[in-house]
């Protein structure tokens, strides 16, 4: 009888089969493979490999022979291998029409219904599906600006955060309205080994508050301060926190079209005060204000899981959130151009890149 052929691993297959074999959602065949070749690396023949697996001998020679031969892509299935699709063709175009034509009672398929409709089985509807990229349970949603002005909006704020001036500070400025005091009617369940945590539905509402906030970009330091409202008054006190902060510097602010960054009293105000440059956000686009990201990690991070007695815990807890955010603040960088931003309004926009 030939003597079975030899195996050596280098350090990086030893590694990769390893981690194969521990790896918890590694695949049971694949985990079988690699630990023939390791038992074969030992010297162990067929039989003992075979024995010590519980598999059949032939097996263990298969797979010790293609790692020898092509190494550790060998372990893979070769292609063409597995059940061929048995709804191919015009059956298989028959499910894909009726996935795309949604039902006269629903908004979309189920794969059972659908199965019953086009008489097949629940898994041939799924394979087809997955195999087609289709994907009826999920959705998106979507926004397109009408400003008049998109693309001379886009450009200059764009133009700001790809090129901020030396001397000048910008501010992606916005407030959070509306944030709840709830205090819930249970401690918060901690994180558990096993266990997620977990917060109760039930609450009582002690009010709301406004977080008033500017974003230095791309430093990533914010700016911030509380209020019960979010009117021009409260906004020009915010301004006037900005206007004794940053004292000397020419300051460019990015906001949204909300009425009170318009109001009279305000532009009176910003007249006085000719180092301030505005400059507004598309309409529908308030996402090209940066600050709009640190709002949502914060709502992840303090508000959504915290418990508040009063408005004023709850002021309490965002000042404190924005004084350790400050001490590690994270930079902010925007990466894209003006004609990727707008790739899907299709507007071409000379000097700049698709």
């Amino acid at each position: 009888m030939r003597p079975p052929v030899r195996v050596t691993l280098t350090t990086e297959d030893r590694a990769a089969l390893q981690a194969i074999v521990r790896a918890p959602t590694s695949q049971a065949r694949m985990v079988l493979r690699a630990g023939i070749v390791l038992l074969a690396a030992e010297g162990k023949p067929n039989g003992e490999v075979a024995a010590a697996l519980e598999c059949n001998i032939n097996t263990a020679r298969l797979w010790r022979n293609r790692f020898v031969s092509l190494g550790l892509p060998g372990l893979k299935d070769a292609p063409g291998r597995g059940r061929k699709p048995v709804y191919v063709g015009d059956k298989e175009a028959e499910v894909i029409a009726a996935t795309l034509e949604p039902p006269k009672a629903a908004t979309h398929w189920s794969a059972r219904r659908l199965a019953e409709h086009v008489t097949a089985s629940k898994s041939t509807v799924q394979r087809i599906w997955h195999r087609n990229k289709l994907k009826p349970h999920r959705e998106k949603t979507f926004k397109f600006s009408r400003d008049p002005l998109l693309v001379e909006k886009v450009v200059d704020i764009i133009g700001l955060y790809l090129n901020p001036p030396k001397k000048a500070v910008v501010l992606c400025v916005d407030e959070k309205s509306q944030i709840q005091a709830l205090e819930r009617s249970q401690p918060l369940l901690p994180l558990a080994e096993g266990k997620t945590a977990c917060r109760t539905h039930d609450y009582a509402r002690h009010g709301t508050a406004s977080l008033f906030a500017a974003l230095h970009y791309p430093q990533g330091h914010v700016l911030g301060t509380c209020a019960q409202r979010h009117r021009h008054q409260e906004f020009l006190a915010f301004l006037r926190l900005i206007n004794r902060t940053y004292p000397t510097r020419q300051i460019h602010l990015i906001l949204d079209n909300y009425a009170t960054h318009k109001h009279q009293e305000v532009q009176r105000w910003l007249d006085r005060h000719p180092r301030y440059h505005l400059h507004f956000t598309p309409t529908s686009a308030s996402w090209m204000n940066l600050v709009e990201l640190f709002f949502s990690i914060l709502t992840r991070q303090r508000v959504r899981r915290g418990s508040f007695t009063s408005v004023q815990h709850l002021y309490k807890t965002l000042h404190e959130y924005l004084r350790d955010w400050n001490q590690h603040p994270t930079p902010f960088s925007w990466v894209k151009t003006p004609g990727q931003a707008l790739v899907h309004y299709d507007i071409d926009i000379p000097g700049t890149e698709h």
